[in-house]
């Protein structure tokens, strides 16, 4: 590959040109984050709106994370192929159409279609903003400083689309699709004048089509199949061929990959611990917070009765917490490390969800629903920007896009997942109706799910501690023997 970026620097004092990059692509990540969060608090509107039953609304969470996590791995790695100012800004533009689409439609299936191609977009757009930063600040310091600002925007972006949302809502749930319309534009235009080229060198490499095609239609059918089991069911002869269809194309993916003189995606970036680790332990975080989140929306207001806005405001501490947590949170992890912040936040997510396991159709908002939200804020600044950091530390900057796209597609196929299993459950016990009664049914089971899907993340984050643990003893008893 040709050399990186010239803005490149290890110098966490950075230059108007450095800081513009930075806030652009970030401004991308709070977009998607902002969306998240907005369609989340819509989701009882929309059903009224549209005459959605639950299994079709988990839809409009889904049909976003098919197209996402389904070709994430091919976003991640044709942003070091193809450029990642090039499929940044052409991600950037799809996004800003879906968007636009979303806010017109009226009725659900074309609703869901644009989930799914603004999920697409999305799938290019994480990698190549994740490696755009990490290919411009070197590994070290001023990298770990640039990806929590990277997360700040995030949580920022969560926390403002909450806020947006309950009040969008309140006006029309179509406005919670427009408002990204504008700022996918602003973001198009500074990211046109900002964010460098870069011009892979095309005399080393050549495109792993095979791999593609494979690659990315197994790993849709893949998360198709996840998310449509609840609804037609785990055993049903289309669940377990889609299955099995999956399973052959993944394999025949392997395959391609182990003989491709240019592989899509190089297997032997997977023997790293750290970045195993974070993958795994990143789909188990994040599938359990998707499902509670689902749950939770489900629940304030149609158990407790609340408002849209409400509902919003009761979320708004969590992102509070990341928002101004996150810029601090670079001195803990530079000095202890990214194990050990990552399995605090796993603690304060499992204590989180048990404690909510305590609601009923009685539940105040301070004993009861505060606490989960606090836990659930600290636990995102402590293992968020972590999970980030750990995924793309020691590995080289023309494969950043790869392992940026490795990431986020463990974060959303353990999303979808997640969700899949938690509705699952929740409408085995409380089935379709999404009555006051029928929720309280389902959402014992359903909490309890989500809080055992983060129990094993946390045995995750314990084994990368004892396994830094391990990496740190012959060193500190050389010292100690001198």
């Amino acid at each position: 590959m040709s050399s990186p970026e010239p803005l490149s620097t290890s110098s966490t004092h950075w230059n108007a040109r450095l800081w513009g990059v930075l806030l652009t692509v970030s401004t991308v990540i709070g977009l998607d984050a902002l969306d998240v969060s907005m369609v989340g608090v819509a989701l009882p509107s929309i059903r009224a709106d549209l005459n959605l039953s639950t299994s079709a609304l988990q839809w409009v969470v889904s049909g976003y994370v098919l197209g996402y996590g389904g070709l994430l791995l091919l976003g991640g790695r044709a942003a070091d192929l193809l450029g990642r100012r090039r499929v940044f800004l052409v991600a950037v533009t799809v996004f800003a159409f879906a968007s636009l689409l979303g806010g017109l439609v009226d009725n659900g299936a074309l609703l869901i279609a644009s989930r799914f191609v603004k999920g697409l977009a999305a799938a290019f757009t994480a990698p190549a903003a994740l490696s755009i930063i990490t290919t411009t600040f070197h590994e070290g310091p001023a990298r770990n400083r640039a990806i929590s600002i990277f997360a700040v925007f995030g949580a920022s972006g969560y926390s403002a689309g909450l806020v947006f949302s309950g009040l969008l809502t309140e006006v029309g749930w179509r406005w919670t699709f427009l408002l990204p319309v504008p700022i996918a534009l602003a973001a198009l235009a500074f990211g046109y004048r900002l964010v460098p080229s870069y011009r892979p060198d095309r005399g080393r490499g050549g495109y792993d089509l095979p791999g593609a095609v494979t690659g990315a239609a197994g790993s849709l059918l893949l998360v198709f199949a996840v998310v449509e089991a609840p609804q037609v069911g785990w055993a049903a002869p289309r669940t377990l061929i889609s299955f099995v269809v999956a399973a052959a194309l993944l394999t025949a993916f392997v395959l391609i990959e182990r003989r491709s003189p240019h592989p899509l995606l190089r297997l032997g970036i997977l023997r790293s611990g750290p970045l195993a680790r974070a993958n795994l332990g990143g789909a188990l975080f994040f599938g359990a917070y998707i499902g509670f989140q689902f749950v939770v929306m489900l629940y304030l207001q149609s158990v407790l009765g609340w408002s849209a806005l409400q509902t919003a405001l009761g979320f708004l501490p969590a992102a509070l917490i990341v928002a101004f947590g996150s810029p601090r949170i670079e001195p803990l992890i530079d000095r202890i490390g990214t194990p050990r912040t990552i399995l605090a936040g796993v603690v304060a997510h499992v204590a989180a969800y048990a404690l909510f396991l305590r609601v009923d159709e009685h539940s105040g908002y301070a004993g009861s629903v505060l606490p989960s939200m606090i836990l659930l804020g600290i636990g995102f600044t402590l293992a968020f920007s972590s999970l980030n950091i750990q995924a793309t530390t020691g590995i080289s900057d023309d494969e950043q896009g790869l392992a940026g796209g490795l990431l986020n597609t463990s974060l959303q196929v353990g999303g979808a997942i997640g969700l899949a299993v938690v509705t699952a459950v929740l409408t085995a016990n409380g089935g379709e109706d999404a009555s006051a009664a029928n929720l309280l049914t389902g959402l014992r089971p359903a909490l309890s799910v989500v809080t055992g899907i983060a129990v094993v993340g946390l045995l995750i984050a314990i084994s990368g501690v004892v396994r830094r643990r391990r990496a740190e003893e012959p060193a500190e008893t050389a010292y100690e023997l001198v």
